[in-house]
């Protein structure tokens, strides 16, 4: 898995990536990441990448220059995605689809906006984390490299983590536990302390189709609502009130 970064301040993106379990595949050649300093593109003493907008207004906005000399010097493994507002949303489906292609680029947006030539001429689309507004891309390439690359085999110590957590199969992941077993008078479910490993499987599925359902219902709906095996598994466990 190959992931190329460009922005204009690839020493904040090197160094959050290069930590934690990103970082450590990384360094071991699980994963190839290149962060790429758009001011390498400028032809100017000062290195300037931005400059004034036609017809004025607030601000100014990423050239389209250095830009282009920046991309087409490292060429990229592709796509490249531009990070900005317009694009496709990010979500789990899109890092699962991410995490099986052989590599992608993300362009960092900077300043009021990007030339508008380099999104027609010179990505291949646009993501966008979510609707706010952020100084630049930097922050998104992170989310977007580290949902991605946690889904690569052997960077996560152990890889079914990530078949059972937040979003697989469209549901919020079971509440967890951990010692001690009760807490300030607060217990956890006998369930989980009891040995029996099936009924264990049986509480986490039923768990996170009522956490689902109780903080994220849309999810539940765009699932097509509940199957009658949901229902009686939320029975089991005394969760059916909330169907």
């Amino acid at each position: 898995m190959k992931i190329e970064i460009f922005t204009i301040f690839p020493d904040m993106v090197s160094q959050w990536l290069g930590a934690s379990l990103i970082g450590k595949a990384w360094r071991a050649g699980v994963l190839d990441i290149a962060v790429h300093d758009l001011r390498a593109g400028a032809q100017d003493p000062h290195r300037s990448v931005d400059d004034a907008p036609f017809g004025g207004g607030a601000g100014m906005v990423l050239a389209p220059g250095p830009v282009f000399a920046a991309v087409e010097a490292a060429r990229p493994v592709r796509p490249l995605y531009l990070l900005g507002p317009a694009g496709r949303r990010f979500d789990q489906a899109m890092a699962r689809e991410l995490a099986l292609s052989r590599g992608f680029s993300l362009l960092c947006g900077r300043y009021e906006g990007v030339d508008e030539r380099v999104g027609e001429h010179l990505v291949d689309g646009e993501v966008s984390i979510g609707d706010y507004v952020l100084a630049g891309g930097e922050a998104a390439a992170v989310v977007i490299a580290e949902a991605v690359a946690r889904l690569v085999p052997g960077v996560m110590g152990n890889q079914a983590s990530a078949q059972e957590e937040s979003f697989a199969g469209g549901l919020l992941e079971y509440p967890q536990y951990t010692r001690p077993a009760v807490f300030r008078g607060w217990a956890v479910p006998d369930v989980l302390v009891s040995g029996d490993h099936g009924r264990v499987a049986r509480w986490r599925r039923a768990a996170a189709i009522a956490r689902t359902m109780q903080r994220r219902p849309d999810l539940v709906a765009a699932r097509g609502g509940l199957s009658p095996e949901d229902k009686a598994l939320l029975a089991e466990f005394g969760f059916d009130q909330l169907s």
